[in-house]
């Protein structure tokens, strides 16, 4: 065994961990979209996705414990995974909540997951650029700019979406698609959170 290897420990690649946990994140909300247009097997896909990105966290946490050098701050690794974390249990939840409460999804439950899923992909373009240099970091903020403004359209189908629930007459029916829309616009808020802290990680870089 090469003796330098005793004070050079390998670093783990924890950036890459983090963009792992991002493109199955990005998978969970592809499989949201297909649920939420009526393809009701693919709940059991998000809750796959949830597990195996709860698994990509754990690794990632552990890893953040022996890294003696990161492309980022630890913290911002740290929090951006967590971020991720809450994005896909609240997608995890909303299909579990529909579930329980026997509401099928509708049009702007179909609509809200394709912009989670657009913003998702924005963001795990974010991910791709962090660590790089000023070109890489342009790009990056670009990305993250686009996955918050996603959220905005995300936004707007929300507010429609509920004002339209008086016209309802089914207090169940009511309840249980306000619960789905409100799940569906914290994922979002969770999104959008995840977006702005890639620009505070850059600028703690820079």
């Amino acid at each position: 065994m090469n003796p330098r290897r005793w004070l050079l420990p390998e670093a783990p690649d924890v950036l890459g961990m983090l963009r792992e946990q991002a493109a199955v994140t990005v998978e969970g909300m592809d499989a949201l979209v297909a649920w939420a247009s009526g393809e009701e097997a693919a709940g059991d896909r998000v809750r796959d996705c949830e597990h195996r990105a709860d698994k990509c966290k754990r690794e990632l946490r552990e890893a953040l414990t022996v890294a003696l050098i990161t492309p980022i701050e630890p913290e911002d690794l740290f929090e951006l995974s967590k971020d991720l974390d809450d994005v896909m249990n609240n997608a995890k939840d909303t299909v579990r909540e529909a579930e329980v409460m026997r509401e099928e999804p509708d049009a702007a439950m179909a609509e809200m997951a394709e912009r989670l899923a657009e913003g998702a992909r924005h963001l795990a373009g974010a991910f791709g650029g962090l660590g790089g240099g000023e070109r890489t970091g342009s790009s990056t903020t670009e990305a993250a700019d686009a996955a918050v403004k996603s959220q905005r359209h995300l936004e707007r189908v929300y507010r429609h979406a509920m004002s339209a629930l008086v016209d309802l007459d089914d207090l169940r029916e009511v309840t249980a698609r306000r619960e789905i829309y409100r799940r569906l616009a914290r994922t979002s808020d969770e999104l959008v959170v995840a977006a702005e802290r890639v620009w505070y990680a850059l600028l703690k870089a820079g």
